[in-house]
């Protein structure tokens, strides 16, 4: 039997918050660059954030010391209202990887109540395959979108988007700027820009 894991961060839900980040769950410690979301160095997200707002795919990367600039990113982050968690709170590794096919997740997270903590969300962003199925079942989605579009979804009076971002993992057959312009057309739908 496979360990069960706790996921190892709180949500990062700013005040004021507007987007919803969410992915399935992290890698493995040994994996992370720093204690935040995306820690893993070849994973794209930061550089994605880099290019779309800044022009720079290096804005938030510290290439010296193979990280990123955390305190950066969260001042970013705050100031925009952008979330981030996972729709797994506890999930069972069935290889020693970070693959969606890999994770069996044991626990959902309660998205219903995260969502009703955010008044000002207009939009989630799941990033995966996996994280989309747990977020399309537990608010009952029947329209699926494609990867770069969204469907609108109604949560006890409100109309919500639900976007569906192509994965920043280098696993995900795309270049860094191609993904930043899937993302990009996301914030600029958001005003964000």
């Amino acid at each position: 039997m496979f360990p069960v894991e706790r996921h190892p961060f709180e949500p990062f839900l700013p005040e004021g918050c507007r987007l919803l980040m969410l992915g399935s769950f992290p890698p493995a410690e040994k994996r992370w660059s720093m204690h935040f979301y995306y820690p893993n160095f070849t994973n794209d997200m930061w550089r994605i954030f880099g290019l779309c707002f800044f022009g720079d795919k290096l804005h938030f990367v510290d290439v010296e010391r193979k990280t990123f600039y955390l305190d950066a990113i969260i001042d970013f982050l705050t100031a925009k209202g952008i979330g981030m968690y996972d729709t797994a709170t506890a999930v069972r590794r069935l290889k020693n990887t970070a693959a969606d096919k890999d994770l069996e997740v044991v626990e959902p997270t309660d998205l219903k109540a995260m969502v009703r903590s955010l008044p000002r969300l207009e939009a989630i962003v799941t990033t995966g395959q996996k994280a989309t199925d747990v977020l399309r079942e537990c608010f009952d989605i029947s329209g699926e979108p494609r990867v770069g579009e969204y469907v609108e979804f109604e949560f006890e009076g409100r109309m919500l988007r639900l976007w569906r971002m192509p994965s920043s993992s280098r696993a995900y057959p795309l270049n860094v700027e191609k993904k930043a312009e899937y993302y990009g057309r996301l914030f600029e739908g958001l005003l964000f820009s």
